[in-house]
């Protein structure tokens, strides 16, 4: 996989390289990243969190712990790889990508639903990764980590009380 990202890097409006540097985590699939100097908020592709910041939705069960754990894997000054799909950026003008950090080659897409705390979510055209990211779902799902065990899915309200 990281031979995918490395080989993908290259995407017009982004360095040659792709290489960038954490800033900060926005929330368990969203994190600012500094490309060339600029600033961007990037959605992470083929991966959902539960909710944590989304205007006009209540926070969502395991929502707390994907950020927590994004932050984990993601620390500010961390480089990154960061690779583009087909489509360049949402209807909120984030960047979409795939992330993976540049000292171990971690993917951090497939790493967040590999431990439970994501869902994949397959928007078309962007399916990079698609089968490898929905494989690491079916392992989590089966060995109830993460959302599965604690909240039976993505999406769950937050329990209070």
């Amino acid at each position: 996989m990281f031979q995918f990202l490395a080989a993908a890097c290259a995407a017009p409006g982004l360095p040659d390289d792709g290489l960038g540097a954490v800033a900060g985590v926005v929330d368990g699939d969203t994190v600012v990243i500094d490309l060339a100097g600029s600033s961007e908020s990037v959605r992470l592709l083929g991966i959902d969190t539960p909710e944590t910041v989304h205007p006009g939705r209540s926070p969502e069960c395991f929502g707390n712990q994907a950020s927590v754990r994004m932050a984990e894997l993601l620390l500010a000054g961390t480089s990154v790889i960061v690779t583009r799909d087909v489509e360049a950026r949402d209807r909120y003008g984030r960047l979409l990508a795939y992330v993976a950090r540049v000292g171990d080659g971690l993917v951090v897409n497939r790493a967040m639903v590999a431990e439970g705390f994501a869902a994949t979510l397959h928007i078309d055209p962007n399916d990079g990764m698609r089968h490898e990211l929905a494989a690491a779902e079916t392992r989590a799902l089966a060995d109830r980590r993460g959302l599965w065990a604690a909240c039976g899915g993505p999406h769950e309200p937050l329990s209070i009380g």
